[in-house]
C-alpha cells in the first residue's frame, strides 16, 4: 500500500518515535547526514521539526509507529502542511529492533533509528486520518458506542451475579433479553421480595401492572411473581437500607447506559443513511445497522483497497503457515490486522448463519458437513463465512452495489 512514486520524490526522511509529552525524531538528509532533535508535543514543536529539517513540507516524508492516539495530533498538523505520512507496524519495529541491536530492550532514540530503517526499506503504508477521510464523526460514534456497550455489559454482569443472588435470586429466570428495560424498571420499585410481599396480592397486581409493559397473561405472571417472592431464598434486607439504596443505583446506572446506547443507535441511522456504502452493507445478510457503523468506521472508505486481498489482510484474515525443510505448517488466521473489524465481520457472520437461508449459511453448512457436532470445525466455518462477508462486503461498496441473493436448490440436503 505504499505509494512508491511519492515516496521516491521525497528528499528528506524523518522517523519520529511517538511519546505522550515530546517525540523523538531523526531526520536523515539525501546527502546521508542525519541529526535526533527532541520536540515537545505542541505547535511550536511541530513547527520546530519543520525548520530544523530545512525543507519545504512538499519534500518531506514522515514516518512513525502508531502509538495509543498520541501520533494522530502530529500527524494532522503535518498532513496539513504538506508533508507525506506514513505508518510502521508496531510488529516490524520489534522484529528489526532484535535484529539491528540483538537485543529486545526498548530505547525512545533507538526506535527512532529502527523506524528511519523500515521506511528506508520501503515498509509503512500511507497513514489514513479519519478527520482527514471525513470518517472521523463516524469512527468516534462507533467508538463511544463501543465503551458504553461494554460498561452496560459490566453492569449487567454485576446485577445478575451480585446484586440477584443476593437479594431476589430467583428474579433472574425472568430476563429473557437484553433490552428488556421493564426488568429493571420492576426491580427499581421493587427491589427485594420483602417490598412486593408487604403488600397482598391483588395490590401488587395493580401497582406492578403498568410497570412490566405489555405481556401476554399479565395477570398470571404478576400473580407467579408474587408467589415466588414469598418463597424467595433472597436475603432479608431492610427497606430503604444502604444495601438496597446500592442496587437501585446499578439499575439506574443500567437503565442510563441501555438509553444512551440506544439514542447512539437512533444518531447512528439518521447519519449514516445518506451513504450509499452504508446501505450496501446493510443488505448483505446479517449486517446490521450498528455492525455496518464498525464497518465503516474501522475500514474508513473501503475503495482505498485496490484489491480485496489487501482489505482482508488489514482485517487480519489473511491466512499464514510456517514452512521449514520439509515440514510445512497447518495454515491460520494471521490475526494482524484490525481485531475491532474481525469482530465486527465475526458478528455478521453469527448473524448469518442463523437465518434461513442465504450463500453464507450454504457455505457454512458445507464447511461442518463432514462433522457437524465438532465444536473446532465450527469455529473455523464461522471464521470462514467472516472472511466471505468481508470480501463480499468490500466488492459490494467498490462496485456501488447492494447484495442480490443467489438461492441454491438443494439447500440443507
Amino acid at each position: 500500500m505504499t505509494d512508491v512514486n511519492n515516496y521516491d520524490r521525497v528528499q528528506t526522511v524523518i522517523a519520529i518515535d511517538i511519546a505522550k509529552q515530546s517525540h523523538d525524531a531523526l531526520i536523515s538528509w539525501p546527502s546521508g547526514k542525519t541529526r535526533a532533535v527532541k520536540i515537545t508535543n505542541s505547535l511550536a514543536g511541530y513547527q520546530r521539526l519543520i525548520d530544523v529539517a530545512g525543507v519545504s513540507p512538499e519534500s518531506i516524508s514522515v514516518g512513525f509507529e502508531p502509538t495509543a492516539d498520541y501520533h494522530r495530533n502530529i500527524a494532522y498538523w503535518l498532513q496539513a502542511q504538506g508533508v507525506c505520512c506514513y505508518l510502521v507496524s508496531s510488529l516490524a519495529c520489534a522484529r528489526a529492533r532484535e535484529m539491528l541491536f540483538k537485543t529486545w530492550d526498548k530505547h525512545d532514540r533507538k526506535d527512532a533509528h529502527v523506524i528511519l530503517y523500515l521506511m528506508q526499506q520501503g515498509m509503512m503504508h500511507p497513514f489514513y486520518h479519519p478527520l482527514v477521510a471525513d470518517t472521523m464523526d463516524i469512527q468516534e460514534l462507533s467508538n463511544t458506542y463501543h465503551q458504553i456497550a461494554i460498561a452496560r455489559t459490566r453492569c449487567q454482569h454485576s446485577i445478575i451475579n451480585h446484586y440477584l443472588t443476593l437479594y431476589f435470586p430467583e428474579m433472574e429466570r425472568y430476563l429473557h433479553s437484553s433490552r428488556a428495560e421493564w426488568f429493571c424498571r420492576l426491580l427499581l420499585k421493587y427491589p427485594t421480595p420483602k417490598s412486593i410481599t408487604r403488600y397482598k396480592q391483588a395490590t401488587f397486581v395493580k401497582r406492578a401492572w403498568d410497570i412490566v409493559g405489555r405481556k401476554v397473561a399479565k395477570q398470571r405472571f404478576l400473580e407467579e411473581l408474587y408467589e415466588t417472592a414469598a418463597f424467595s431464598i433472597g436475603l432479608p434486607v431492610e427497606a430503604n437500607s444502604l444495601a438496597e439504596a446500592t442496587f437501585k443505583l446499578q439499575l439506574e446506572r443500567y437503565l442510563t447506559l441501555t438509553q444512551q446506547r440506544s439514542e447512539l443507535e437512533q444518531k447512528a441511522e439518521v447519519f449514516l443513511s445518506d451513504r450509499d456504502d452504508y446501505q450496501h452493507l446493510k443488505s448483505v445478510p446479517g449486517v446490521g445497522p450498528i455492525i455496518a457503523l464498525m464497518i465503516i468506521a474501522e475500514s474508513g472508505d473501503l475503495r482505498r483497497f485496490r484489491h480485496y486481498r489487501q482489505y482482508l489482510n488489514f482485517c487480519g484474515f489473511n491466512l499464514s503457515a510456517i514452512q521449514s525443510g520439509k515440514t510445512q505448517g497447518r495454515y491460520h488466521l494471521s490475526k494482524r490486522g484490525n481485531s475491532r473489524l474481525r469482530y465486527a465481520y465475526w458478528l455478521a457472520a453469527v448473524n448469518a448463519i442463523r437465518q434461513t437461508e442465504n450463500s453464507f449459511r450454504c457455505k457454512y453448512e458445507r464447511y461442518i458437513r463432514q462433522d457437524p457436532t465438532n465444536p473446532d470445525l465450527r469455529r473455523k466455518a464461522r471464521v470462514a463465512v467472516a472472511a466471505k462477508i468481508a470480501r463480499v462486503a468490500h466488492a459490494l461498496v467498490k462496485k456501488n452495489s447492494d447484495y442480490r441473493g443467489f438461492y441454491e436448490f438443494g439447500h440443507g440436503t
